[in-house]
């Protein structure tokens, strides 16, 4: 895949595109990453020859697609450690936010071909990294996170949660019970810890040799 920088697009070909990236995600969330590009070109509102206009094949929309929820769940993260006054509570905004991007969608994506060691994706991957470490350090600091949990703990949940569910109420199901069940688990990650913890705490370079959490 080409990483030559691309030419200023106009502000219509700019709506376009966005329009065209957001409606394959949700395609490839409902359908997986064979979802019709026909389908996908109807959601966004264009025709076929505008999707191909911007996006030569499937793997190069899949390959925006992915970076486009990288780089917003990067910038949930560091706008929740920026304008958050407290500690857990920024954690708590981040993780919620990160459920609504389906990251566990986004990991079957990448199984599906996208290369892990694209210079964009490990950009914003590491932008992720940066952002959650951050605000874990941050609890952590403050005295409000329990202890023997580490990032990878909280982003392997993360992506159990928003794994894509079998049968046609799977995006009913998920608006009912991701956040709920996400709370849940938040509440345990406070301090004072009411258990001990089974295992050793998944790092960062736990899910970077598996390339995708959970």
């Amino acid at each position: 895949m080409a990483t030559a920088q691309q030419p200023r697009l106009r502000a219509d070909a700019l709506r376009n595109r966005e329009r065209i990236v957001s409606a394959a995600r949700e395609a490839f969330v409902e359908h997986g990453v064979e979802g019709s590009l026909d389908e996908i070109a109807r959601r966004a509102g264009v025709g076929n020859a505008t999707l191909y206009r911007h996006f030569a094949d499937r793997s190069e929309l899949i390959h925006h697609v992915t970076l486009s929820v990288l780089t917003r769940v990067a910038d949930q993260a560091e706008a929740a450690r920026a304008e958050e006054p407290d500690a857990f509570r920024a954690l708590r905004r981040f993780a919620h936010a990160a459920v609504d991007e389906r990251v566990g969608a986004l990991c079957a994506m990448v199984q599906e071909g996208i290369d892990p060691n694209h210079p964009d994706h490990m950009v914003a991957r590491e932008r992720v990294d940066r952002g959650v470490e951050e605000l874990m350090a941050a609890a952590r600091v403050s005295g409000q996170l329990r202890e023997g949990v580490d990032v990878g703990d909280l982003m392997v949940a993360i992506a159990q949660l928003t794994r894509p569910l079998p049968g046609s109420c799977a995006s009913s199901m998920f608006d009912r019970f991701a956040h709920r069940h996400l709370q849940l688990f938040l509440d345990g990650l406070m301090a004072p810890a009411r258990s001990e913890l089974p295992g050793c705490a998944v790092t960062l370079e736990d899910l970077r040799r598996t390339e995708c959490p959970g």
